[in-house]
């Protein structure tokens, strides 16, 4: 029994869904799957029911999920238990940022940089928001700002800002609406970034979209939002991005896309400050560090 194989039965676990966890690890979902299958013979118990529609943990898989939070909750901790033996007295407090961070949120930022100039340097530390939730579990990051939803064991979240979304499409077709309804878009394709790029909240999204008819999916393989606007600036085809002009998302829209609200859908991406309440605690100083944080990037949603 190796730690990856307490680790990818605590994401299966966590999710219920093979998948789900395979996307969380950046891993195919047979390999996940056969670790998961070594460890029960391991352990010579089952520990997920499977079925082509569901997962369950047995018993056996739920008096072990405790346990195995434990014991990778305290392998992870070694480097942070580490570095507070032996950090210096001027400490550097590493705040995560995502993808298409609002702007006020950045500019939020850079006033608690100010408030806390005198006790640490914050710093920021990019990453997409499953990347960032894992370094806060770990310890590499203090804390975190994040797409939501996020759900993990002993990470405290903190809502700052909501952001309506809206449909980008082709100024061809829709340069002269002001709003899109769902039933339009039945004969269009849904283009996708890649995966690792999108928020949990897009797994809803998708949800909703099939719910409404729309079948047709294209995933892209790159990492550059760009690209989603130049298979939408084709034709029949739509991507869901922020609405607002002035988002994040702004600067990857040119003049052959417009983005539209929807008139029967209202998507909106939450984001959210997220860190480890058990961290702050012990940690001198990062619980006021975090009270500051909260403070200061509440007024971003105003």
């Amino acid at each position: 029994m190796e730690m990856l194989h307490l680790r990818y039965f605590v994401a299966v676990a966590e999710h219920l869904s093979f998948s789900g966890a395979a996307r969380r690890l950046h891993m195919a979902t047979s390999p996940l799957s056969r670790r998961v299958r070594d460890l029960e013979q391991e352990l010579g118990t089952a520990l997920f029911e499977r079925d082509s529609h569901h997962v369950r943990l047995t018993d056996a898989g739920a008096a072990l999920l405790p346990i195995a939070r434990d014991v990778v909750g305290r392998f992870d901790d070694l480097p942070w238990r580490l570095r507070e033996a032996v950090r210096p007295p001027r400490r550097t407090v590493h705040i995560g940022t995502p993808p298409g961070l609002h702007p006020r949120l950045r500019e939020r930022i850079k006033e608690l940089e100010r408030r806390c100039a005198a006790e640490c340097d914050v710093k920021r530390w990019p990453g997409s928001s499953s990347d960032l939730l894992d370094a806060v579990q770990r310890g590499a990051l203090a804390m975190a700002l994040v797409h939501l939803p996020v759900h993990a064991e002993g990470v405290e979240v903190h809502e700052v800002l909501r952001e309506p979304l809206g449909a980008v499409l082709s100024a061809a077709e829709f340069g002269s609406r002001t709003s899109v309804s769902l039933s339009e878009l039945v004969d269009h394709t849904y283009v996708s970034p890649a995966p690792e790029l999108l928020p949990a909240y897009y797994d809803e999204l998708q949800g909703r979209l099939k719910a409404a008819g729309i079948r047709r999916k294209v995933t892209l393989s790159t990492g550059d939002y760009g690209s989603t606007g130049e298979v939408v600036a084709n034709g029949s085809a739509f991507a869901i991005s922020k609405l607002a002009p002035g988002s994040g998302m702004g600067k990857y829209r040119d003049d052959n896309v417009v983005v539209l609200p929807f008139e029967d859908f209202d998507p909106e991406l939450p984001t959210g400050l997220i860190w480890r309440a058990d961290r702050a605690a012990a940690q001198s100083g990062l619980d006021a560090l975090l009270a500051a944080a909260r403070r200061v990037l509440d007024g971003a949603g105003a």
